[in-house]
């Protein structure tokens, strides 16, 4: 069947413009949204293979823009995002943004490590080669870091339950409203949006400490909360090529990681990675010029 080119016309100038322009409540096109609005809105009825035909012919591409995160998921994106990149970079006068969060499970278990080895055979040994012993199985129940963490300076507060519970909860925001200095009078809380955080006994806690305000990320963008690079610190300074026989060892590693980087803690700053730059290769560097 071939269809006119005024209504193929019709249906790119469609696809390319924007469903929120059109009237639509979704942000971005697929193919049985589009079908769907032709017929309803514009009488054009074509089945979705004929569609993704002419794309094809015309060089688009209707996946193109689609993404896991953003106005797709979650249409309040463009704001919520706003809201948070704003604390990081502009934050408020005597306010303090707080990022939380919780790791686990973490088992009781060996985490594996690097070994030097030492590729060259000596006169006494032979050359070495990575290995690692036989661990079977978890010595004990798993259980869960919480973590709490101030970009502005870096320094960061954890505790450890058994549990991921709502009452865990509620003890570690009470934990965390000590650990902040009471002359602090706006402690902007950024978390993602478990059922957890959002309870009834969250909103009896904000209403016990009027100062804290929730900001809520947006669906899947973990990346927007601070605290998501720094569990890769933790478990590197805590469990990396370690063995652990028993939960309390493993809240002994925590609680002596999380003093190690308090010590040397580095404000987390928001932006674009800083990318390493290339060693330079040695060469023959040339001599002044002298007058």
């Amino acid at each position: 069947m071939t269809y006119q080119p005024e209504v193929v016309s019709e249906i790119i100038q469609t696809a390319l413009s924007k469903p929120r322009d059109l009237g639509e409540d979704y942000a971005t096109w697929t193919l049985d949204r589009l079908v769907d609005y032709l017929h309803r809105v514009k009488g054009i009825r074509m089945k979705r293979s004929r569609i993704s035909e002419l794309f094809i012919a015309e060089g688009l591409s209707w996946r193109h823009e689609e993404s896991w995160f953003g106005e797709r998921v979650d249409p309040d994106f463009a704001r919520k995002r706003g809201a948070i990149t704003s604390l990081y970079t502009a934050p408020p006068e005597r306010s303090v943004t707080v990022c939380l969060d919780e790791m686990g499970p973490q088992g009781v278990k060996s985490y594996p490590g690097k070994q030097l080895v030492y590729p060259a055979a000596a006169e006494t040994k032979p050359a070495g080669r990575a290995k690692q012993a036989i661990d079977y199985g978890r010595r004990g129940k798993a259980g869960y870091v919480f973590g709490a963490m101030t970009p502005t300076d870096g320094e960061v507060f954890t505790a450890t339950y058994t549990r991921r519970k709502l009452v865990n909860w509620i003890d570690f925001l009470q934990h965390v409203e000590e650990w902040i200095p009471k002359d602090v009078e706006r402690v902007y809380a950024v978390l993602d949006n478990l059922t957890m955080h959002r309870a009834m006994d969250v909103l009896f806690f904000n209403l016990a400490y009027p100062r804290w305000e929730f900001v809520f990320q947006p669906t899947a963008a973990a990346y927007l909360n601070l605290i998501e690079p720094w569990w890769k610190t933790l478990k590197s300074l805590a469990f990396k090529g370690r063995r652990f026989e028993s939960w309390e060892q493993v809240e002994e590693a925590v609680q002596k990681a999380t003093a190690y980087w308090n010590a040397h803690k580095h404000p987390y700053v928001w932006g674009r990675r800083r990318r390493h730059q290339p060693r330079r290769k040695p060469g023959i560097a040339r001599l002044p010029q002298v007058a």
